[in-house]
């Protein structure tokens, strides 16, 4: 079965920071460049940031430009999201996915067609 399971949203105070992973399993994790969206109350859900596991270059929403940063360890195949300086707008739920690497940078401007989704974690910055 194919898995990616996102973990590490918790309830942060603004200026504060978290970590998020996404472990995959069950697909061939070298075809698919790795993307994690975020869906806000009342909002669309919107791309922030992506990553290839093939060359490792990475792409950033303008809105988390210098604040997060997104890796990807391939011998675990897992992929993470280290967000700081968080900001109450930051709140959403966070979900983690895999998309072909014809969107990798696509995501981050709302392009992409998902193959596969991870269930989401819970950021909650609190001002």
């Amino acid at each position: 079965d194919v898995q990616l399971q996102a973990s590490g949203g918790g309830l942060v105070q603004a200026g504060g920071s978290l970590r998020l992973s996404c472990a995959a399993s069950g697909f061939t994790f070298d075809d698919y460049a790795i993307g994690w969206f975020r869906q806000a109350p009342g909002k669309e859900r919107e791309g922030v940031s992506c990553i290839s596991s093939s060359d490792g270059s990475t792409y950033y929403a303008d809105s988390v430009k210098g604040r997060f940063t997104i890796s990807s360890d391939n011998a675990k195949n897992t992929v993470y999201l280290q967000m700081n300086s968080l900001k109450p707008e930051d709140t959403a739920v966070y979900y983690c996915a895999a998309v072909r690497y014809r969107w990798v940078r696509t995501v981050v401007r709302g392009r992409a067609t998902v193959d596969y989704w991870g269930q989401g974690t819970l950021v909650t910055v609190s001002s």
